[in-house]
C-alpha cells in the first residue's frame, strides 16, 4: 500500500493555516501547542507536507476563531485563485504586521503617502534586482 500524497488542497489548507495565524499574532509553537503538536508539526502542516486530521483542522479553526470552512477553495474558480493569491502574499515575513499599521492609520491622505512610499520602495528593490541580472 502505498503512503497517502499530500496535495494542492494540503497545501492551500496549509498557506491558510499560516496566514490566518499570523493574523492573531500566534507563532507556531503557541499554536501546536494548543492543539498538541509540536512546532515542527505545525511547520510541516504550512508547508503542505503533511495532511492535517479533520478534528486537528477543527481544533485550529476553533483557536483561529475561523469556520472550517474558510481553509477551503470555493466552488467560484476565480476568486479561489484570488484567494490563493491573497494568503500567499500574507505568508511574506511582515506583511500582516504591515496591515495593522497600515489599517491603523485613520487618515486617508496619510494612507495614500504611505502606499506611495511602499510602492516606490517595491520600484527600487526590482530596479535593483534588475541591475544586478544585467
Amino acid at each position: 500500500m502505498m503512503p497517502k500524497q499530500t496535495t494542492d488542497v494540503d497545501r492551500l489548507v496549509g498557506l491558510r493555516i499560516t496566514a490566518l495565524r499570523k493574523a492573531r499574532g500566534l507563532s507556531q509553537t503557541a499554536l501546536g501547542t494548543a492543539v498538541g503538536v509540536t512546532f515542527q508539526q505545525v511547520q510541516k502542516y504550512e508547508k503542505g507536507q503533511n495532511r492535517v486530521g479533520a478534528g486537528r483542522l477543527r481544533e485550529i479553526a476553533r483557536l483561529l476563531e475561523v469556520p472550517v470552512s474558510a481553509f477551503f477553495d470555493e466552488d467560484n474558480v476565480a476568486g479561489a485563485q484570488e484567494q490563493a493569491e491573497v494568503f500567499g502574499f500574507l505568508r511574506a515575513n511582515g506583511a500582516v504586521d504591515l496591515l495593522r499599521a497600515f489599517a491603523a492609520i485613520e487618515d486617508d491622505q496619510v494612507r495614500r503617502e504611505v502606499l506611495a512610499i511602499v510602492r516606490s520602495a517595491a520600484r527600487l528593490g526590482r530596479k535593483k534586482d534588475a541591475a544586478l541580472d544585467a
